[in-house]
């Protein structure tokens, strides 16, 4: 009985060896994840710099010079936000580990809040007795400031959280308020002006470069790169909502499938890549789940990136006869085929190409497939 004690002591010690080992190794990673995000977000800078110097210098020239830094500006402003994303990685897997030091990354410099706008105070509620002994004998010796920026709309102004600092003169113990919260640690920007920066990107289409143009007219100067590290922090701190709709929207029976084209900005021009829409809506079957749509992108039309997109996932997919979706039907998909129930074209069910009835067992044509699309949906 000693013995077997002994073992099961023994390897459970040596199974808290291996997580310590395999989570030093994941923190290692993602520190040099961020390190070469970090790496890649800087060379892109010295190529707008000196493509800049170059415009000053030798003049404005053609229409290209300027394609190429509007271009060269977006590439950058992608670059540091991801470098954000994988510096917040970092440290979240740092501290599961003692052994693994966070990576801090070189930060864009910020300029101070204008001097013009006004500034809102806001004074934290100083205690009235002393928080170590309780008497009530404190007096103010000093306050701390904390700026925030934060904006209503069309109007810029900075925030002011005062927390003041008491000392008692029984004891002699410093009192003062914890530092505001904040949505990104140690930030300076308000949740308001981060949701405006974050909307304004992805929901007018505006990027951050015209963004910062738009807000230097108001008086208030962002560099892009600044504005590109707020945009990474917030893509981090969403992550979790993220992960809970799309395990919602996979969690459906039946799924709506389909792509469409978006430009994608790249070295040389603009290449076509691809946004890849899932959507999940019960509401016609009388379904109470609340409806949702996940959104993913490639930057081609491969067949591999639906597969990827739903793997796991083993239920009803109503989408069109792309040949890409060909691997989610075989039989010998794990964890299973996907059934697929198509989409009606002017009312008619789309039947499938010849490619899919070989791999995928559907019926010829005519009525029966029409038959068997029906008895998919329902």
């Amino acid at each position: 009985m000693t013995d077997a004690a002994d073992e099961i002591a023994r390897l459970r010690a040596a199974l808290a060896a291996a997580d310590t080992r395999a989570a030093a190794a994941e923190a290692e990673l993602a520190q040099a994840r961020a390190v070469a995000s970090t790496s890649e977000a800087m060379i892109a800078a010295l190529k707008l710099e000196i493509a800049l110097l170059r415009r000053d210098k030798y003049g404005h020239g053609a229409e290209r010079t300027a394609r190429l830094i509007d271009q060269l500006e977006l590439q950058l402003e992608e670059l540091v936000a991801d470098a954000a994303v994988d510096t917040a990685r970092a440290g979240q897997a740092a501290g599961q580990t003692t052994k693994v030091a966070g990576f801090e990354r070189r930060r864009p410099v910020k300029k101070p809040f204008p001097e013009h706008l006004p500034r809102e105070r806001v004074v934290v509620e100083a205690p009235t007795t002393c928080s170590c002994c309780g008497a009530d004998r404190i007096v103010k010796m000093g306050e701390d400031i904390t700026e925030t920026l934060e904006v209503i709309p069309r109007q810029w102004k900075v925030i002011q959280t005062v927390r003041e600092k008491f000392t008692c003169r029984v004891c002699e113990k410093i009192s003062q308020p914890p530092a505001p919260f904040h949505p990104v640690p140690r930030g300076w920007a308000g949740p308001s002006l981060l949701a405006m920066i974050v909307f304004e990107k992805y929901g007018q289409h505006q990027p951050l470069n015209r963004q910062a143009e738009r807000y230097a007219r108001e008086g208030v100067e962002l560099s892009l790169s600044t504005l590109a590290d707020q945009v990474g922090a917030v893509a981090a701190l969403l992550e979790p909502l993220r992960a809970l709709i799309e395990a919602h929207v996979l969690a459906a029976g039946r799924l709506h499938g389909d792509d469409t084209t978006v430009p994608l900005l790249a070295r040389g021009g603009t290449k076509t890549a691809r946004l890849w829409t899932y959507v999940r809506d019960d509401r016609p079957f009388s379904g109470a789940a609340p409806p949702a749509v996940v959104f993913k992108f490639s930057r081609d039309r491969g067949g591999e990136h639906p597969a990827a997109h739903l793997k796991g996932w083993q239920d009803i997919l109503q989408a069109d006869a792309y040949a890409g979706y060909n691997q989610l039907y075989q039989g010998d998909r794990k964890p299973g085929p996907v059934l697929p129930a198509l989409c009606r074209v002017d009312g008619v069910v789309a039947e499938p190409r010849p490619s899919q009835i070989r791999t995928c067992g559907f019926p010829a044509s005519g009525s029966s497939w029409t038959s068997f699309a029906q008895a998919r949906l329902h």
